[in-house]
């Protein structure tokens, strides 16, 4: 369990600098949780962190002398993410890569036609068309970056730049990036073990793990949930209304996934983190391959 230093025995009703014991601090580091005063505090992508935690990747033993650490590498000494991830320079790099590869691929879907969009969309099994069944495992991946107009693509995109660029530059770049990815391929395996038979494509999916993985981060955050869900609310609505041929399923399958992902992403102790954190991304590829193989034995 982490140390979080404790303030002066006498019952004071708000905490006090761990560095600065005379000093009142309402404000917690987002990594270590220990109060901390404006002259402690160094702005992180997501709230504040105590300096330790910036330059050290955590807080000092109690015992450790003040400046132990700095003779540390520089590698050792980078500023970190909430969930362990090394900060960058740009930390919406990812998100900006994502929104354009999804905007060049609809554009050969425009130049190319419906056999492009077939070709690689999500079918499981469907007569004269070889699916997910036949062995073309490769439509739950490429299904995630088609759309069926410009009102897909736009409402996407948005929602992806809105969502992904903050949850980026929380989690770090490969965190993110496998958050994407399985929250995207978990959609698509919901789609193919529901409705089998039917054609889907979008990035809906990996948005709406998106969407999950930051509930999980703003609750962790305690930051006001209510736009948030207001937000989620309105695309289930939409998700579930009889005229607009949406995939339930990548929606759900995706919010299912974000949300178990981003708790292991935000929540994972800080000994052996990267080991939760990827690790329950591969309990839930396995989830999505055995899903699949099921689904696909039925099927034939």
């Amino acid at each position: 369990m982490d140390h979080v230093a404790s303030s002066t025995p006498d019952a004071r009703s708000v905490p006090v600098c761990y560095r600065h014991p005379d000093r009142e601090s309402g404000v917690r580091c987002t990594r270590c949780e220990r109060p901390i005063c404006p002259e402690c505090m160094v702005s992180a992508s997501v709230g504040f962190q105590c300096p330790e935690c910036v330059h050290g990747g955590g807080p000092a033993h109690p015992d450790t002398p003040a400046g132990a650490g700095a003779g540390r590498s520089m590698a050792a000494a980078r500023p970190r993410t909430l969930a362990g991830g090394t900060m960058t320079a740009d930390p919406r790099l990812f998100t900006k890569v994502l929104i354009g590869i999804n905007i060049a691929l609809f554009l050969v879907q425009q130049a190319v036609g419906d056999s492009f969009t077939v070709r690689f969309a999500m079918i499981g099994q469907y007569p004269g068309v070889q699916g997910v069944a036949d062995g073309q495992f490769y439509r739950l991946l490429t299904a995630m970056f088609l759309h069926g107009g410009i009102t897909h693509l736009l409402f996407n995109m948005l929602s992806l730049w809105w969502i992904g660029g903050p949850l980026e530059a929380a989690l770090g770049r490969a965190r993110y990036l496998s958050l994407y990815f399985v929250s995207g391929l978990a959609g698509s395996a919901l789609t193919y073990a529901v409705a089998p038979h039917t054609l889907s494509l979008g990035a809906s999916g990996a948005i709406f793990g998106l969407f999950g993985a930051t509930g999980v981060l703003m609750r962790r955050l305690n930051y006001n949930m209510r736009p948030l869900f207001a937000l989620l609310v309105i695309n289930l609505i939409i998700t579930f209304t009889p005229g607009f041929n949406i995939a339930w399923e990548a929606h759900v399958g995706g919010l299912v996934a974000g949300v178990v992902t981003g708790y292991a992403m935000v929540h994972a102790p800080r000994r052996n983190r990267a080991l939760v954190q990827y690790g329950t991304c591969a309990l839930v590829l396995v989830a999505v391959a055995v899903l699949t193989l099921v689904r696909t034995t039925q099927l034939t």
